[in-house]
């Protein structure tokens, strides 16, 4: 026992109980530890709301854009049948101041009895349609006098001729058209052959028909 001021003496573990805890005893706090767990807990919360938030805002975005899409696709279909179904329809327009014209040459040969005015405007109208497919660039196939191409020309006959070297188109029987790089039909030809030598055989048959073209 040590004595005080007043020369009191004072037990050594009495004073040890009016000690104040140390700094250490603080952390050991039941109530500490569970105010740092509801911390915890609240941050985790907060997270996953905002992960869920996140997670709708971008299934809305993907829901939008199934939907554009969807959209974007049947519009792009309706084009295409559109212009499947009303392709023709500049061609058409083009081709029927063509048939008026026809129908007026008709009309006034009918009327006068004149055969030549009705060849004029027969002649007319044929270059006017003509003038109307070159605008859509379906254009003629050149036939007469040129080499026969199974690609462009289709031979219906066969005929010996001393004017004209063997496989040439001697007479087009009817125009072939092309569109762009395609055959619209081939030009149906008559081709020449190398005629038949004098006291040689049976010349061959001119009548018979060649296979038909080759169409792209």
């Amino acid at each position: 026992m040590a004595p005080d001021q007043n020369g009191t003496e004072r037990n050594s573990a009495d004073e040890d109980a009016f000690r104040p805890e140390s700094t250490g005893s603080a952390k050991n706090d039941p109530s500490s530890g569970e105010a740092e767990s509801q911390t915890a807990t609240l941050s985790l919360r907060e997270q996953l709301e905002a992960a869920r938030a996140e997670r709708d805002a971008n299934y809305n975005l993907y829901l939008r854009a199934q939907a554009e899409l969807q959209n974007y696709r049947k519009r792009v279909q309706k084009e295409a049948d559109d212009l499947r179904l009303y392709q023709s329809l500049p061609l058409g327009r083009d081709l029927l101041p063509a048939l008026d014209n026809l129908h007026r040459a008709l009309a006034a040969a009918e009327a006068t009895k004149n055969i030549d005015q009705l060849l004029e405007g027969i002649r007319m109208v044929a270059k006017q349609i003509e003038a109307a497919l070159s605008r859509h660039q379906i254009v003629p196939i050149e036939a007469t006098g040129k080499p026969f191409d199974p690609n462009y020309h289709q031979a219906i006959q066969h005929m010996p001729s001393d004017e004209h070297p063997p496989m040439t188109v001697m007479h087009e029987v009817e125009r072939g058209f092309t569109l762009q790089d395609r055959v619209v039909r081939p030009a149906s030809v008559i081709v020449a052959q190398a005629p038949a030598e004098k006291g040689g055989g049976d010349s061959p048959d001119s009548s018979k028909s060649a296979p038909a073209a080759k169409g792209k």
